[in-house]
């Protein structure tokens, strides 16, 4: 009778929880094999490690792992919007080493840019409507002024800076991207400059321009990369503002581009999977080479190409919810930072 009756308890289990899979029609979800499964593509494999950044909750905290960078010292600093500790400094084996900031309640981006012989760090506060530079200690150097008080934003138009990026020069680039949608250059010293961009669906406009970055990989022709997440891609401008070329990544709503070497990384908040809308928890990464094509999709699908025209991209793997933010290391392996992801840590992808 007991035996009978644990059957059933199995069986009943199975299929309600196959009930509860959803069902995509466009790609089987695989449940992953940590620490032993390889995902990606071509020469961009990886080694999956899911609890290389976890830690006691209960002393250092977060709500969502926004985005990391790697410093001069080989440290990995990463931000979140847990005021206990908003900023967190790992070491490469995962270990903390410092933790600090209390008043970033919606701390979001995280640039760094070495000036001198002294690393910097541009922190976003999309809710306080602050850009603010500091050290790698936390000592604030410069805050930007917020545009409404500039004459730059009208009283009523929305400002929630979510990135910045640093040209050579040390203009500062902010993208408004749960705000207006307009990309701000000011000076080194904090004094505007001009915006460009804005909400809308030409090739020159944005919508959800939540990062940017300087793409410098032919120093001869230095551009700006900004995202337009709705619209699936990244937008190439000058420095000056004017527009370029799109990226067009159908399927992927992509965070900011990160640039390291010839390659751009980005996460993929969402992918288009049943009825080609935005699915939650569809985040994968996408990878992309020197020509701005993309070679591999970890979590994601294999890339294809049909006639030179990229095709729809999805989460083929559940290892992610939404990821936000890619750092690559000097040894190119890969940590994922996620929004919205139950408060777990980043995951490490190890290159193999």
């Amino acid at each position: 009778m007991a035996n009978s009756r644990r059957d059933f308890i199995k069986k009943t289990t199975l299929a309600s929880t196959a009930l509860s899979i959803p069902s995509y029609g466009f790609t089987i979800l695989k449940k992953p094999k940590l620490e032993s499964e390889i995902i990606g593509h071509g020469d961009f494999k990886y080694r999956v490690h899911k609890e290389w950044g976890n830690l006691n909750p209960n002393s250092t905290p977060i709500k969502n792992c926004h985005e990391m960078v790697l410093d001069s010292k080989g440290r990995l600093i990463m931000i979140t919007d847990e005021t206990k500790n908003n900023i967190i400094i790992y070491d490469k084996s995962g270990k903390v080493i410092k933790t600090w900031g209390h008043e970033y309640k919606s701390g979001h981006g995280l640039t760094l840019f070495n000036e001198g012989e002294d690393d910097v760090l541009f922190i976003c506060d999309p809710n306080g409507g602050k850009v603010i530079k500091t050290t790698v200690e936390g000592k604030i150097l410069l805050e930007l002024p917020n545009p409404k008080n500039i004459g730059v934003y009208s009283e009523k138009m929305r400002y929630k800076p979510t990135e910045t990026a640093i040209a050579p020069n040390g203009d500062i680039y902010v993208s408004d991207g749960y705000g207006s949608d307009w990309i701000l250059q000011f000076n080194k010293d904090g004094e505007f400059i001009r915006k460009f961009g804005g909400k809308g669906h030409l090739d020159e406009q944005l919508n959800n321009a939540h990062g940017v970055t300087i793409d410098d990989r032919d120093p001869n022709n230095i551009t700006l990369l900004c995202t337009s997440r709705m619209h699936n891609s990244f937008k190439r401008f000058t420095l000056d503002g004017e527009y370029i070329s799109t990226i067009y990544l159908p399927g992927a709503y992509v965070c900011r581009p990160v640039i390291d070497g010839e390659n751009i990384y980005s996460g993929v908040c969402w992918s288009r999977m049943k009825y080609l809308e935005r699915t939650p928890n569809s985040g994968f990464v996408t990878i992309l080479d020197k020509n701005d094509k993309v070679v591999s999709n970890p979590g994601g699908a294999k890339p294809k190409y049909k006639g030179g025209e990229l095709q729809l991209m999805l989460q083929n793997n559940t290892l992610f919810n939404h990821c936000h933010d890619v750092c690559v290391d000097e040894d190119k392996n890969l940590y994922i930072c996620q929004w919205n992801a139950n408060k777990s840590y980043p995951i490490k992808l190890e290159r193999v």
